[in-house]
């Protein structure tokens, strides 16, 4: 349930995959810098005032975080080229570029004072939204109670592990107890030993193809990106053999010492994170459609695709197995799970019903089973991303189609079904129903 996720980004933008030689890189690293003066005055010129709260504390942290990047892990990226010109140009772009980044999130930073609440999308245009980005036109009302039988559904599913967990416990006492088993190493360490693990699972039990050698490396999030505790950054369809890059970020140091251990994620958190990251989530659905044999497929994957994908791929490992006997594990993807139906619930509550960032902040508490900082993480993001009722949202879809897809396709398997689906690249869900069942596409949920 430590996967705050951003959708995952197609290029690489870090200093991580060597796309170039070193001093190719690092000349137009030292471009990039000498832009950011500019840009920043754009941004600057292109925000309207006053902004929502969430925004502004988003955008503090945010734009900091580039200053310290740019001092510090910039640097050190670019330590083994050994040509005096370029490490000197370097030094020359670094501060103007830091201190652009630093003076913005300052200003940023003082609109606090006149900060508002003016986020909400509103019923009307939540729904315009979900139907031109996923082309579902389900009404809102229906919506919301699909995804309550779905928090509703998952809850009893804990409730039941719990009881073989720690039978006389209770489910926060429960969820404590698998939390507290931190990865040896940190959450970092621990997600790099899990890779390999996962990897043989889905090919001993052939539940989904892996085209490709490419790697999956894990790292650190930079300091500018650590609003989401995981995300991943992958190439695109016209890079070759670069590897992609899975990143953790570290609670934020200026939360207490309890809400920061807090914010490390239990070994069965972290491994169903891993799951929705690496195997089979995200980086093998790309691996799948930068191969996609239609450029459109290679160029578009939509939100709720790519994020429906990696979710259902959780509760589909524990189906074939990954967590037999292993109740400890169950609770892991159960926390991920919630993590994403308190999402679905705050989307439509902060956006059409009113709910206050408070309100979904303690539902993420409540329903959600989720630690202080990850909870406020949470909240706020649903105000400036309203989309991420994506996660369960195309889950659901997926699992709907997976359904009728079996009932017409008598024999046929979860890995014909998965690399089925993969194949088309990621186009809006209800598009492949229909492809996929050769009938209109009837009901998606």
């Amino acid at each position: 349930h430590r996967d705050l996720h951003s959708f995952p980004t197609r290029r690489p933008s870090d200093l991580h995959i060597a796309y170039a030689p070193a001093d190719q890189r690092l000349r137009a690293f030292i471009k990039y810098l000498q832009a950011i003066p500019n840009a920043v005055a754009q941004i600057r010129g292109n925000l309207q005032t006053p902004m929502p709260l969430t925004f502004v504390e988003y955008g503090t942290r945010g734009f900091s975080g580039f200053a310290e990047f740019y001092r510090g892990d910039a640097v050190l990226a670019f330590a083994e080229v050994q040509d005096p010109a370029l490490q000197a140009e370097l030094k020359a772009a670094i501060e103007p570029a830091a201190q652009a980044m630093t003076e913005l999130s300052q200003w940023i930073e003082s609109q606090k004072a006149q900060a508002t609440d003016n986020y909400v999308l509103g019923p009307e245009r939540f729904a315009a939204m979900v139907k031109l980005t996923e082309g579902v036109t389900t009404p809102l009302e229906r919506l919301e109670e699909i995804g309550r039988a779905d928090l509703e559904r998952n809850l009893a599913a804990l409730t039941a592990a719990c009881k073989q967990y720690l039978p006389r416990g209770s489910i926060k006492a429960c969820v404590a107890k698998q939390e507290a088993d931190k990865p040896e190493g940190g959450a970092v360490e621990g997600a790099r030993k899990q890779l390999a693990e996962l990897r043989a699972f889905i090919v001993d039990r052939k539940i989904v193809s892996v085209p490709g050698t490419e790697e999956a490396k894990v790292e650190e999030a930079p300091a500018y990106k650590r609003q989401n505790s995981a995300y991943i950054n992958i190439p695109g369809p016209y890079e070759k053999n670069l590897p992609s890059v899975y990143y953790i970020a570290p609670p934020d140091p200026t939360w207490s010492k309890a809400e920061q251990e807090a914010y490390i994620p239990g070994k069965a958190s972290l491994l169903f994170t891993s799951v929705h990251e690496i195997w089979p989530g995200h980086f093998l659905q790309f691996l799948h459609s930068n191969r996609s044999s239609w450029r459109f497929g290679q160029l578009f994957v939509g939100y709720g695709f790519a994020e429906g994908w990696a979710h259902y791929t959780e509760e589909m490992m524990v189906e074939e197995g990954l967590a037999k006997d292993k109740p400890e594990l169950h609770i892991g993807q159960l926390l991920n799970a919630l993590l994403r139906n308190v999402r679905y619930m705050c989307a439509i509550g902060m956006h059409t019903k009113g709910m206050t960032v408070a309100q979904c902040e303690q539902m993420f508490k409540d329903k959600g089973y989720q630690d202080a900082g990850n909870a406020r993480q949470q909240a706020s993001r649903g105000t400036y991303d309203p989309a991420y009722l994506n996660y369960t949202m195309g889950k659901l879809m997926i699992r709907k189609l997976r359904s009728d897809w079996q009932a017409a396709n008598p024999g046929r398997s979860l890995k014909q079904f998965n690399d089925q689906f993969l194949s088309y690249g990621g186009p809006p869900i209800p598009l492949l129903r229909a492809q996929m069942l050769r009938v209109p596409q009837g009901e998606l949920f």
